[in-house]
């Protein structure tokens, strides 16, 4: 099998998802359900940290995956293997998250390990004769990749020193990219060096922000369907699935679709897929997360006592996903949002006022109604040729 025969084909046009990557996808609605459970299990300062070192993961095993695909071509058996693969690697990942940091730890770091070297290494085979470039790319990924794994499978046999041995890993996976994988005696990559198909990478992330909001909508529908229907409870579901059409409308509405556009017509994709797809979409992702959190606690207890870390989460993640979104649009499109703006000091103002003693539903009901303002506002200002 010849290294041609697993690279698509660039012919200009738009290289379409493959069923295979969808399928791949399915791994990470289960990823990102678990670490919404698992925050809902440790809703303390610890729990948020740890949670957030796992999404880190889980995003930065996903995102390199849409990288590679980009270039692969998931109709051929080779790859395809190759996903099935890594899909196994996902799924030990994903069966680990809650107890990832306790007695599931080595497994959770071999399944990452395992998923992000050996992606590594079979780009290079596929590249070694085909596209000499992207190869030395690959190289320099493989490194980094090596490199982290030391780190994840040192802390999966160091209980004691998990966290600090992680967050190094976190920290190598995360700067590397933005650092252009640099290599002593090899140098960095450019981001010229970066040949994406645009399109294909803006559909991929979309398709992420999919996951994340359909997740969300698992979780609330789940968390309704087993408890009694009260007045409260009712009015925290109808908050729930407001949120979740304004923050698809925030993303799809407009950005999406500009994204898109900018990142196939942009003389440096590899730099905006970088920038606005691998590191800006973090934020949104992590914002969905969390408020699919947030939903969960309000339909648990809708006017009991509002805890700090549930306010957060009932602010915070929908503030974090606006903040994301902001920084997304200001990359493609050379502006900043007006109505985000106005949406994120809303967002403050109604986090001040814990001090006024609210109930998760009506901090609920507060965040919601920003999203859907921020959503109506964009869609007006579009109209009007100012967004």
């Amino acid at each position: 099998m010849t290294a041609r025969t697993l690279l698509r084909t660039r012919d200009g046009n738009h290289a379409r998802v493959s069923f295979a990557e969808l399928f791949f996808d399915l791994v990470f609605v289960f990823a990102v359900t678990q670490l919404s459970h698992s925050l809902l299990a440790h809703p303390t300062p610890l729990g948020f940290l740890e949670t957030g070192m796992l999404f880190l993961a889980v995003w930065w095993s996903w995102i390199d995956t849409a990288w590679c695909t980009n270039w692969l071509d998931p109709e051929r058996t080779p790859v395809r293997l190759m996903l099935f693969g890594l899909m196994a690697c996902g799924l030990a990942m994903s069966i680990a998250i809650p107890h990832a940091f306790g007695d599931r730890a080595t497994l959770f770091a071999i399944g990452y390990s395992a998923l992000q070297v050996g992606r590594s290494l079979f780009m290079m085979g596929a590249l070694r004769t085909q596209d000499p470039a992207n190869y030395t790319n690959f190289v320099r990924i493989t490194i980094w990749a090596v490199a982290g794994a030391i780190f994840w499978l040192a802390g999966a046999f160091c209980p004691e020193w998990r966290i600090a041995l992680w967050g190094v890993a976190l920290l190598l996976d995360s700067s590397a990219p933005a650092l252009g994988f640099r290599v002593p005696g090899i140098g960095k990559s450019d981001s010229s060096d970066w040949v994406v198909e645009g399109g294909h990478v803006a559909e991929r992330c979309g398709l992420f922000v999919i996951i994340a909001l359909g997740e969300s909508i698992l979780i609330t529908g789940a968390t309704f369907s087993e408890i009694a229907w009260t007045q409260p409870v009712l009015l925290g579901f109808a908050s729930a699935f407001a949120a979740t059409i304004a923050m698809w409308w925030i993303y799809f509405n407009i950005g999406a679709e500009r994204g898109s556009h900018h990142i196939e017509h942009s003389d440096d994709p590899g730099a905006i897929a970088r920038l606005a797809y691998t590191y800006l979409h973090l934020p949104i992702g992590a914002g969905i997360v969390l408020t699919a959190a947030s939903d969960e606690m309000v339909l648990a207890h809708p006017d009991g006592h509002l805890a700090p870390l549930t306010a957060f989460c009932l602010v915070g993640g929908p503030a974090l996903y606006l903040l994301g979104n902001l920084l997304f649009k200001r990359a493609i499109g050379k502006r900043i949002p007006l109505s985000h703006l106005v949406g994120l000091s809303l967002s403050a103002a109604l986090g001040a006022s814990f001090v006024l003693h609210p109930t998760p539903l009506q901090l609920s009901i507060g965040s919601s109604a920003i999203l859907v303002l921020v959503a109506m506002w964009e869609t007006l200002s579009a109209r009007r040729g100012q967004a």
